[in-house]
């Protein structure tokens, strides 16, 4: 027995602790030999039933049969932000990066000599020029032929290499060629290599300009780890239960069926999901999933959810404030909104709202209106009362259109298209193969209930489509069989809500090109000519006019550390941001900096002569932004003012008469008064040929387009569906669309 025993062979050793015969008396002796067994085995023990079979048992989480071990189940193994329930392979963001072959070839039909491959379109672009050649001599194709045309085998050679197989290769140096032999790469192994090697941020940067998400290999998207995953309820795991809807999750947790010592325990838990669940869905929010990310979020879904939490916290004496809850929300959703505001309110809170929507101003118990105007021309208390009080008040605009003083008049005729796009097949995010014509040279609504799949169609679909059409985008569309009628488009503009800079040097002067011009007409008077100014001396952004303390800022910050930055105006300057001497050129008696802190109605009136300007200040005024300065900080604009400012730089541009433009949602932060002015400016681009989309839930903007293309029938996973298109008095006779509901009451139907 000793012979045969060695340190280096792993030995089994089994230790009978009791041989017991089953009777009613054996509870005692079965515990106190189990123990023993147990504190023997490390944990182990195994139990031989005479005639039977072999049971084992451990205290690990762990199974000696096949290896798999569990770690103690703790919460922070289900969340995927925590090391121990993340999985490893992709840190728990449940996505990697790849090289998309779409990415590296966004259009197939160049050639390989025309760029076709795109990061070998570049200035090293003759070295890999030397390298097609070589490979289209040996594999007997022109480098001249549309990628698309090329064969299978040869596309999957350039895209992933010759595997083991040698290449004659050369290149040329002094007069002479000299050829080489080896396997070829591959573009997207090459880009691979190139990622992984380099330690440059900008090449790295510029790389992954070629790339794609793709769910990742080891876990598909689930962001766990295995072992997490192998938990379930009521037959469920965590990551099936996060992909359900709010709306289905809500029904899981009301019907779940538990035994009743796991029901107890978790009694309290349940009942704080459901509440939670019960608030999202109370604010409109039923369509989402719940491991939707954040940043897929539009800004008034995010402030719904804060909404939620809030609601949930049940806190009493709060004042809480909201800016515009409404924003993104269908006339349905907007109902259940309110009445989620009413319950802060009949708690004990105060809750205070900006808000221009119609129905919101009318269910609350008291209005503040200010004005008269906007900017300078406002600012002061106009009324106040309850929304009853304020209907006849004489100096309202809000009151004149809630009283129906003054409305938004209805179009006298609905265009007639002059062509149409159509989209076959469209399945981005929850659209359902869906079949669609959009008419041109009239304007379009696209309409529905919140998370139909408005966005979906018109942005990620239509506009990426037209993008890489017409620009060249590398931005792919979403799954699409077939756009027809691309060709009667020649330039896409899509004007969202982006900031039109994120510096205080960005004004609105400088995006519309107004600044420019300005600064041609103060170099062209005699006192610049005189001291030998040109142009770039009344440029805050360069040296030699700009103030040199605070760099053409206006004002210098003051870092606090561990508190927010300060800033404070430039003392040299005084906010004017330019010199002296600069400041010295006048044009009738105002210099550069006194015109920069105009507001537009004010330069309009002042550079009344200059026609190229005064154009281009009119286009501000006409989408109701006469109020603003043209120096005016990017920075202090809101998202419905950065969209009217890049509508008024569109419009200053000559029309082809072939240009589609897509807004979404752009009545966001609007007045009554203001979505009047901004449908006229829309009007007229149409007037000149052109086709507008809009992503819309105003109805005063839903009653004056030419065409509806209505969603749904719900959110989410059950949206996705055309309802119905036409006009509006033809969507009003749908009974199963929501919008037609409550457009039947613009329209007098």
């Amino acid at each position: 027995m000793t012979a045969l025993w060695s340190k280096r062979t792993k030995h089994t050793i089994e230790v009978v602790v009791d041989r017991l015969v089953v009777k009613e008396d054996i509870v005692s002796r079965l515990s106190d030999s189990l123990e023993t067994a147990l504190r023997l085995g490390e944990g182990l023990v195994r139990v031989e039933v005479v005639g039977g079979e072999s049971y084992l048992f451990s205290e690990w989480h762990a199974c000696v049969a096949c290896g798999i071990s569990i770690p103690e189940m703790t919460p922070r193994m289900f969340s995927f932000n925590n090391p121990y329930g993340a999985c490893p392979d992709c840190s728990g963001l449940g996505t990697r990066m790849y090289f998309d072959p779409e990415q590296v070839v966004p259009n197939r039909q160049l050639s390989l000599r025309e760029g076709a491959i795109a990061p070998w379109s570049t200035r090293t672009g003759y070295y890999y020029l030397q390298v097609l050649e070589a490979l289209s001599d040996f594999y007997d194709f022109d480098i001249r032929t549309p990628f698309a045309e090329l064969s299978e085998q040869v596309q999957k050679v350039l895209l992933h290499g010759s595997g083991k197989e040698e290449v004659k290769f050369f290149y040329d140096q002094a007069h002479r060629r000299h050829f080489y032999n080896k396997p070829f790469e591959g573009v997207i192994p090459n880009l691979e290599r190139r990622l992984r090697e380099t330690d440059s941020d900008a090449t790295r940067e510029k790389l992954e300009q070629f790339m794609n998400i793709m769910s990742c290999p080891s876990c598909d998207g689930a962001r766990l780890k295995p072992e997490t995953l192998c938990v379930r309820v009521a037959g469920q795991n965590i990551q099936e239960i996060t992909a359900l809807s709010i709306s289905e999750a809500e029904a899981f947790f009301a019907e779940i069926e538990l035994p009743a010592k796991e029901a107890e325990i978790a009694r309290r838990v349940l009942k704080e999901v459901r509440e939670r669940l019960s608030f999202l869905v109370n604010v409109g929010l039923d369509y989402l999933t719940l491991d939707r990310t954040s940043g897929t979020l539009s800004g008034g879904e995010s402030q719904r959810i804060r909404l939620a939490t809030q609601i949930g916290s049940s806190l009493v004496g709060v004042l809480y404030i909201l800016d515009e809850p409404s924003i993104g929300l269908h006339q349905r959703d907007n109902r259940r909104l309110l009445e989620t505001l009413k319950r802060l309110r009949d708690l004990g809170n105060t809750v205070l709202v900006v808000e221009h929507d119609e129905e919101t101003i009318l269910e609350a118990d008291h209005v503040i209106d200010m004005g008269p105007h906007a900017g300078r021309h406002g600012g002061e208390v106009v009324a106040q009362g309850t929304p009853h009080e304020i209907l006849e008040h004489p100096k309202s605009l809000t009151a004149a259109y809630l009283s129906g003083r003054l409305t938004i008049p209805l179009p006298k005729e609905r265009r007639k298209a002059s062509g149409l796009l159509s989209i076959k097949g469209a399945q981005a995010n929850n659209l359902k193969n869906i079949d669609v014509d959009i008419p041109l040279g009239v304007m379009t609504c696209v309409t529905g209930v919140s998370g139909s799949g408005k966005s979906s169609l018109v942005i990620d679909t239509l506009h990426k489509a037209l993008a890489q059409r017409l620009y060249r985008s590398r931005e792919r569309s979403g799954p699409v069989r077939v756009i027809e009628g691309l060709e009667l488009l020649d330039k896409v503009i899509d004007i969202d809500q982006s900031p039109i800079g994120r510096t205080p040097r960005s004004n609105p002067a400088t995006y519309t090109g107004i600044f420019t011009d300005i600064r041609d007409l103060f170099a062209q008077l005699p006192e610049a000519k005189m001291r030998g100014y040109k142009p770039g001396r009344f440029s805050f952004n360069v040296k030699g006019g700009r103030c040199e303390a605070c760099q053409g800022d206006g004002i210098l910050r003051i870092e606090m550390h561990f508190l927010p930055d300060v800033y404070i105006q430039c003392e040299a300057c005084h906010g004017a941001r330019y010199n002296r001497e600069t400041l010295q050129v006048k044009f009738k008696g105002k210099t550069i900096a006194d015109v920069l802190d105009m507001t537009a109605n004010q330069a309009v009136e002042f550079l009344v002569n200059i026609p190229r300007i005064k154009r281009k200040l009119q286009t501000l005024r006409d989408v109701g932004l006469g109020y603003i300065k043209l120096g005016q900080s990017a920075t202090t604009l809101s998202g419905g003012e950065a969209q009217r400012v890049k509508l008024s730089k569109e419009l200053g541009k000559r029309s082809t008469g072939r240009t589609i433009y897509i807004l979404d949602e752009p009545t966001t932060g609007l007045h009554f008064d203001d979505i009047s002015r901004l449908l006229s400016v829309l009007q007229r681009l149409v007037e000149s040929g052109n086709s507008v989309v809009i992503i819309e839930h105003n109805l005063d903007v839903i009653k004056t387009a030419d065409h509806i293309v209505d969603l749904g029938p719900e959110g989410g996973s059950r949206g996705g569906e055309i309802l119905v298109c036409g006009t509006p008095e033809e969507v009003a006779r749908c009974a199963k669309s929501y919008t037609g509901r409550y457009l039947r009451s613009y329209l007098d139907i």
